[in-house]
Formats: C-alpha cells, sequence, structure tokens
C-alpha cells in the first residue's frame, strides 16, 4: 500500500509529560499521510495536569486533524469490522497500555481500537513512553515485541542515570516508522543511543 493513501489512527494516551513531543509528531503524521483518525484515552482525554487541560489537549488535536477524535469505546470498536484503517499508531504507549495490549484486556478507547483494527492482521505502531520500560513493564514490552504485525517506534532510555528503568519513542520518527510497518518492516535501529 502507498503510504499517501493510507488511513492512519493516532491514539493518545497518558503520559501527559511527553504529549509536548506527541503533538509535533501528529503534525508530522497529518502532513505526510493527509487523513489521521485522532483517538485519545479516557484519562488523556479527561485528565487535566500540570502539562496542560484535557479540553485544550482535545482541541489541538482536533485542530491538527481536522476532526473531533474518537472518545469511546463504542466509537473505536467499527475499526476492526469495518476496517477503517490502514496503520494505527499509539504514542505515547504507556506502561499500561502495554500491560493491556499484552495480555489481551480490552477495557478503554485505545486497547479497544487496538484490538478492533489487528483483528484485520494490519499494522499496530506503538511509541513507548513508560518509566518502568526496564522494569516492570519490560515483560509487556517483549511480549509484544515479538508478535506479528506489531512495530516499534524506535526508542531509548531518556535519562539513564537519573531514571535508568525509564525508555522513550524517538517520537519524529513516527512517520518513518509508519511507512515502514505498511511495508511489513521493522524500521531500524529499533533501540537507540541513550540522550
Amino acid at each position: 500500500m502507498s503510504g499517501e493513501q493510507a488511513q492512519v489512527g493516532f491514539g493518545l494516551t497518558g503520559s501527559y509529560c511527553t504529549l509536548h513531543k506527541v503533538l509535533p509528531a501528529l503534525e508530522l503524521v497529518q502532513e505526510r499521510f493527509g487523513s489521521v483518525v485522532p483517538l485519545l484515552s479516557e484519562n488523556c482525554a479527561a485528565t487535566d495536569t500540570r502539562f496542560g487541560s484535557a479540553e485544550n489537549l482535545r482541541r489541538e488535536v482536533e485542530r491538527i486533524c481536522g476532526r473531533p477524535p474518537i472518545l469511546t469505546i463504542t466509537q473505536a470498536e467499527p475499526i476492526g469490522p469495518q476496517k477503517l484503517l490502514d496503520a494505527l499508531v499509539i504514542a505515547p504507549c504507556t506502561g499500561n497500555t502495554l500491560g493491556k495490549l499484552a495480555w489481551g484486556i480490552t477495557d478503554t478507547t485505545i486497547t479497544m481500537a487496538a484490538k478492533a483494527h489487528l483483528r484485520n492482521a494490519r499494522p499496530l505502531i506503538l511509541a513507548v513512553s513508560t518509566n518502568d520500560g526496564l522494569a516492570v513493564s519490560l515483560r509487556s514490552l517483549g511480549e509484544l515485541i515479538c508478535r506479528k504485525n506489531i512495530y516499534l517506534v524506535p526508542f531509548r532510555q531518556d535519562d539513564p542515570v537519573g531514571k535508568p528503568a525509564s525508555l522513550v519513542a524517538e517520537m519524529s520518527l513516527i512517520p518513518q516508522t509508519i511507512e515502514a510497518a505498511l511495508e511489513g518492516r521493522q524500521l531500524q535501529p529499533v533501540l537507540l543511543g541513550s540522550l
């Protein structure tokens, strides 16, 4: 499939400190693919944090994509049976979301979208952002990294001294990772050097 014809979904979850890097990546994806279906996890859509208000996030996502985000499990479920997406990105993909995906838990908008999308054997792209990526979430990451149709945005330790278990994807590589995934290949290298 040509990347220019691809319908891309972009799901945001609650790694709030990473959203300032994800929104520019969302803009890059919108520019590259032209049609992006945004999705927000329930927590991301409703939680005000020191990094910004949920209302401002929803408004900014809608501005970038030109459409309101999918906000509920009910809205996300048709992604599978109607084959609405060619690729689905989850960015940032928290440790919580990694765990749910690894163990088949479908209780959020984002996990429902992923489950519905994967039933069509189409690429799911994960941009990990978690403080416990080299701790308890490593098991979930290991489960997912070897599964068919799951691709990772290249990632690194973001603060090896201050937060030695923390991992974060290089969000600027999301468009290239989507293009590679649409061709059935993992963008390399997956593991990047530390900042």
